[in-house]
């Protein structure tokens, strides 16, 4: 079966979350797609990366972006079961029923998303475990299900804890998140002071900034999974399991078998129903431990670029990588007077090097490519009219 109208729209609507979110975050691209592909899967996502990095920020304005009940909130070591999963019903509690009230709580939610979330008290963690893994909550003697499709969590480390982690293996999809390269610096302050004067003007109500997807649009989507063919792409999506084990690498036979989901989500974010080698990307995020992230790019990366997709390899967004090509260049073209024919040359070379990268890691944005390229050529024109002196 094909996919029909209804979800190819739902598909573009969601490359528009990400165009929006790439456009609005610097260097938050690949967040940006697999917090889509988390919500395609009903999978959870957990970001790692030290404060002010806007993970908060880039959840709650992705939440914003689907019509759907969600839910935010902080954990410390003090937090109380009922700030989340709500209060003592009293009046049941005189008849001597024990419920809680979970309205507007995270058993009704329908994306979640918990800031310093290996913060909470075994109570709150054990409670999670079932929300986020059955989609059932315990409320009282009654077991009621959770409309839960994602959770997304945000801490600056994993924990040591065996209980934790177990838990923690619950989230199939890991992104570090870093701090912004000092290249796109100018790129940040200017995004960001755009952000505020926007806040400032709605006195810190949010906006859609596009129509929202409807929940019921992004749940039909996912049930198109399951028609998915991944016979094409099982051989090497077995292969690049068995060469990271090989090399040491932790994955939980759960991580291992919903990792064809996420493939399956590549496919039809790529509007297709048979996936391909060029879908593996999204298993580059199933690691377990960060010093495997490495390992699992790699093994992935050469498979996608090898079917024409993007590495996973590179580390640096397009935009990250043009505001490293525009950093060189304007060593020498932003200088007062002539420069040296050296610097000349060293700029060229980092120039030539952000293009190699480019090229190797994304071949899908040939735009980007000939904007460096001609970047490139304008420095390279300043060796056409040497004087004798060093300089040109």
């Amino acid at each position: 079966m094909a996919l029909d109208q209804r979800h190819v729209a739902t598909i573009q609507q969601l490359g528009t979350i990400v165009r929006e979110l790439d456009g609005r975050y610097v260097g938050r691209r690949d967040a940006a797609r697999l917090l889509v592909v988390a919500a395609v899967c009903r999978e959870h996502m957990l970001l790692l990366g030290p404060p002010g990095t806007a993970k908060t920020d880039l959840v709650g304005h992705f939440a914003g972006l689907i019509q759907a009940r969600s839910f935010t909130y902080l954990l410390t070591r003090f937090t109380e079961p009922s700030e989340l999963f709500g209060p003592l019903d009293f009046e049941r509690f005189q008849k001597g029923v024990y419920r809680v009230k979970t309205d507007d709580m995270l058993p009704a939610a329908e994306i979640a998303f918990l800031d310093e979330v290996f913060q909470g008290s075994s109570a709150i963690l054990n409670t999670l475990l079932s929300v986020v893994n059955e989609r059932y909550f315990f409320n009282g003697a009654s077991r009621e299900r959770v409309p839960l499709v994602s959770l997304f969590g945000a801490s600056s480390e994993l924990p040591e804890d065996p209980a934790l982690r177990a838990f923690g293996d619950r989230f199939l999809l890991r992104m570090e998140v870093e701090q912004v390269a000092r290249t796109m610096m100018p790129e940040l302050l200017k995004r960001g002071w755009q952000q505020e004067r926007e806040r400032v003007a709605r006195d810190g109500a949010a906006e859609p900034a596009i129509p929202p997807i409807r929940l019921q649009d992004l749940l039909a989507l996912s049930g198109k999974l399951a028609e998915v063919d991944l016979g094409p792409v099982r051989d090497a999506y077995a292969e690049v399991i068995t060469d990271v084990l090989a090399q040491g690498v932790t994955l939980s036979d759960r991580r291992i078998v919903r990792g064809q989901k996420l493939v399956a989500a590549a496919a039809l974010l790529r509007q297709s129903l048979v996936a391909r080698p060029v879908d593996l990307w999204p298993v580059a995020h199933i690691w377990t431990e960060p010093g495997d992230a490495g390992a699992l790019r790699e093994a992935v990366g050469d498979r996608v670029v090898a079917d024409g997709g993007q590495s996973t390899a590179g580390g640096r967004t397009v935009a990250e990588l043009e505001a490293l090509a525009r950093h060189h260049a304007m060593a020498v073209l932003g200088k007062a007077g002539a420069p040296t024919q050296a610097g000349v040359i060293v700029a060229m070379r980092g120039i030539n090097e952000v293009h190699r990268q480019l090229r190797a890691d994304h071949r899908g944005e040939p735009a980007a490519q000939q904007r460096v390229h001609a970047l490139l050529a304008e420095v390279a024109a300043l060796l056409d009219d040497p004087q004798g002196d060093g300089h040109v």
